[in-house]
């Protein structure tokens, strides 16, 4: 039993969100502004986009009964992160049309078969070896050298599930520090900064990429990202075209991310891919006032069949994640002229939790 294709979708449709969290609320608030209303399906309770969406249910992603009310209630399904189960997104495929579909999930929820995805479509990647062992691990340091970074396979994010392999590490330390869970161990890359692009595919195969980004990491929790990125134009080319290839050979429908680390060989930049994201990304809220057609818009245009929108830029533009008791400074930033500030509806600013971010846009340079 296979869905159908969401072709003849238009304002009034119902879209279906799994996932309650910010990008799921920006994602809400985008589709009302074309005429969608969105069912978001998430198992707590508290989750920020049930404020904003028209419909909302409260369930465990392993319930069929309430999966399969979600599934009649909707248009279409899309998701705002990777780790939707495999067995629920194959449920709800058989039932209406999943975009991103079941084979972006496949691939991009597990770092092994995504590195070897890419590989194989011919685009950079930093070494890697497979571990399911100590003794794994100890011949991937073995070969691929120290230091090197030693991450689950699975459900690692903002720096969760990784560990760095220094010259002095213990190797079953730090085996057990992941819970001796699949992982794969990647060579160290010495790069001399990290970019994304944010792009979209739509149902009819046409592609739209945002202007590469330039993204600034603390505490392996992204802090701020900077639009154009300091990249040449051949460099800029060639991540926009990996994007383009990695979209294509998954045949996705939707916004997402590729996230790169830029490196300098003999006074030439090269690309190398490191992490695919099958959704939009924090790498992306720039895009809400800097250009265009913000991501999340964009997202609803791919996934309801839409025209894709411009991705052109509206000039330079910064974006400033507000981490944990950082967005309790917005009074001030209200307060600044030329800042767009977007909180996420979270009650409490725990250390490390994204709670809002901040847009700021200024004229290109002369």
């Amino acid at each position: 039993m296979s869905a159908p294709v969401p072709t003849g979708l238009a304002p009034g449709a119902m879209l279906g969100i799994l996932g309650g969290g910010q990008l799921a609320r920006m994602i809400a608030l985008a589709a009302a502004d074309l005429g969608i209303r969105c069912h978001v399906f998430a198992p707590e309770a508290d989750s920020p986009a049930f404020d904003v969406a028209a419909r909302h249910t409260v369930a465990d992603y392993d319930d069929e009964e309430a999966l399969a009310r979600f599934a009649d209630a909707v248009d279409v399904v899309t998701y705002e992160f990777e780790n939707v189960p495999a067995a629920t997104a194959a449920f709800l495929a058989a039932r209406t049309p999943l975009h991103p579909g079941a084979r972006a999930l496949a691939v991009t929820q597990d770092r092994l078969s995504e590195k070897s995805f890419v590989d194989g479509l011919g685009l950079a990647v930093a070494p890697f070896r497979a571990v399911e062992s100590l003794s794994d691990l100890e011949a991937a340091v073995a070969a691929l050298g120290r230091p090197s970074i030693l991450k689950t396979r699975r459900f690692g994010y903002d720096g969760k599930g990784q560990v760095k392999i220094a010259p002095g590490t213990d190797l079953a330390d730090a085996y057990e520090a992941i819970g001796r869970f699949p992982a794969i161990l990647e060579g160290f890359v010495p790069f001399e900064r990290e970019v994304s692009v944010v792009a979209a595919r739509g149902l009819d195969g046409a592609f739209a990429a945002f202007d590469v980004c330039e993204n600034e990491h603390r505490d392996h929790i992204l802090a701020v990202t900077r639009v154009p990125a300091e990249l040449g134009k051949a460099a800029s080319a060639a991540a926009i075209d990996a994007a383009r290839r990695i979209g294509e050979a998954l045949g996705y429908v939707g916004v997402f991310a590729v996230e790169m680390f830029v490196l300098a060989e003999d006074g030439t930049e090269r690309i190398v891919v490191n992490e695919i994201a099958p959704r939009v990304h924090n790498s992306g809220h720039w895009t809400s006032e800097g250009a265009e057609t913000s991501q999340f818009h964009q997202h609803v245009r791919a996934v309801c069949g839409f025209p894709l929108g411009s991705a052109a830029r509206r000039g330079r533009v910064e974006m400033e994640n507000l981490i944990g008791e950082a967005a309790l400074h917005w009074r001030e930033i209200l307060a600044e002229p030329g800042a767009h500030l977007h909180l996420y509806g979270k009650r409490d600013a725990r250390p490390g939790r994204k709670m809002g971010h901040v847009t700021r846009v200024f004229p290109e340079r002369g």
